[in-house]
């Protein structure tokens, strides 16, 4: 009897794999606070190289291009043939682009960096999104919004530290966080130590059993259809904040370039925090009703934010960040959910979307800003939200089970 319990008993769960999981996070954090160091730069980028918004926005748009055009490529790529050691190999193109920046001596140089950056994110975000979600131990919402919540702890860190060591010390000073990418090197090799074992012991790709669609397929592309809708909505909305707040604020209110890098880590730093709880709510909920919530309702606080003094305007942008920010990892993980054979491609395409919408909404919102003001710029945005509404379109999800 003994031996047959033992036999029906049933197997046990999969554990998550917390240090990989911090370790993926901490890398995720490092590559995008480099990212943000080039948008904390554009004061002193715009008065070092006289550069007008639209050249600013530019800067972002060559970046995030470089990113949205390769990282669904990438994604693809490594499904049939994964990279375990490709992370290492990222981080590596984002210090060239670091030390680019740090000694560029002319625009095209600073583009040039842009370039290699946005091909390190390339390079990083597939694999790393796919390592998360293997190393999930089936908590998969979970999963994501620990990776996720790195990268906007580095977004949100970026303008701090450039307000604390670019701004008093200028450009080249840029060149000593150059060690943190040293230092997130060798902790991708470790990362990609696990990854490679892992990937060894599961078999040949060509062998592995493929997860079907819990949805036909003509559901399925009209639903990806859809949650590109809303990643449009949320990233184009995000340009005009992250690309822009630092002139909004000292053009609308006359703050110091301190200040309000002070003010950028605010809305950063919460919306960090606001991604941390998207991915669990989610899995519990589920993914629907985190989108719809996350989108449309910041919808409100999107539209006062153009007529509120300095104060709301910061309290204002806390609350933006902690609701808005919720979204990516619950769109994610619903899309991954979808198409459950094409982990990468999948991540590949929504990041690279993602990166390719901030890019153009940051060079087509620098372009109004030129010929209206800033000013007009955040009052233009604050409808975008507005779509959330099409997350009703979007089919049930599944309820993770305990």
């Amino acid at each position: 009897m003994s031996s047959l319990a033992v036999t029906l008993s049933p197997p046990q769960a999969p554990k998550a794999e917390y240090r990989v999981l911090g370790a993926i996070s901490a890398s995720h954090m490092v590559n995008d606070m480099m990212q943000s160091l080039i948008l904390a730069m554009y004061p002193i980028l715009k008065g070092d190289f006289h550069l007008s918004f639209v050249q600013i926005g530019f800067i972002t748009l060559t970046y995030q291009l470089t990113a949205s055009l390769l990282q669904p490529l990438i994604g693809l790529y490594t499904d049939r043939r994964p990279q375990p050691y490709s992370l290492p190999f990222g981080m590596v193109s984002t210090l060239c682009g670091l030390i680019l920046l740090a000694y560029a001596p002319t625009y095209a140089v600073l583009l040039l960096a842009a370039a290699f950056v946005g091909l390190g994110s390339a390079i990083f975000h597939p694999e790393s999104s796919r390592i998360a979600r293997l190393a999930s131990g089936g908590q998969h919402g979970l999963a994501q919004s620990v990776f996720q919540v790195g990268g906007n702890t580095g977004s949100a860190v970026g303008p701090l530290l450039a307000a604390a060591v670019i701004v008093p010390f200028g450009q080249r000073s840029v060149a000593w966080f150059g060690l943190v990418a040293l230092m997130a090197i060798v902790m991708l090799l470790q990362v990609s130590r696990w990854y490679a074992a892992h990937n060894l012991a599961a078999g040949p790709v060509s062998l592995r059993a493929v997860p079907s669609s819990p949805h036909p397929r003509g559901v399925v592309l009209f639903a990806i259809g859809v949650l590109l809708v809303l990643i449009f909505s949320k990233y184009f909305y995000i340009a005009g904040i992250s690309s822009f707040y630092t002139f909004y604020l000292i053009e609308k209110f006359g703050v110091s370039v301190q200040s309000a890098q002070v003010h950028l880590f605010v809305f950063l730093f919460a919306s960090a925090i606001g991604t941390l709880a998207g991915g669990p709510i989610g899995d519990r909920i589920g993914r629907k009703p985190v989108i719809w919530a996350s989108i449309l309702g910041v919808a409100p606080f999107a539209l006062l934010l153009p007529h509120a003094a300095l104060f709301w305007t910061t309290a204002l942008t806390i609350v933006i960040g902690l609701v808005l920010s919720s979204a990516f990892s619950a769109i994610l993980v619903y899309a991954q959910e979808l198409m459950p054979g094409k982990i990468g491609a999948v991540s590949g395409l929504f990041f690279g979307f993602a990166f390719g919408m901030g890019g153009l909404g940051a060079a087509a919102l620098g372009l109004l800003a030129d010929r209206t003001s800033i000013e007009f710029v955040y009052r233009a945005i604050a409808y975008l939200p507005l779509l959330g509404v099409v997350a009703a379109l979007l089919p049930k999800s599944q309820r993770r089970t305990r």
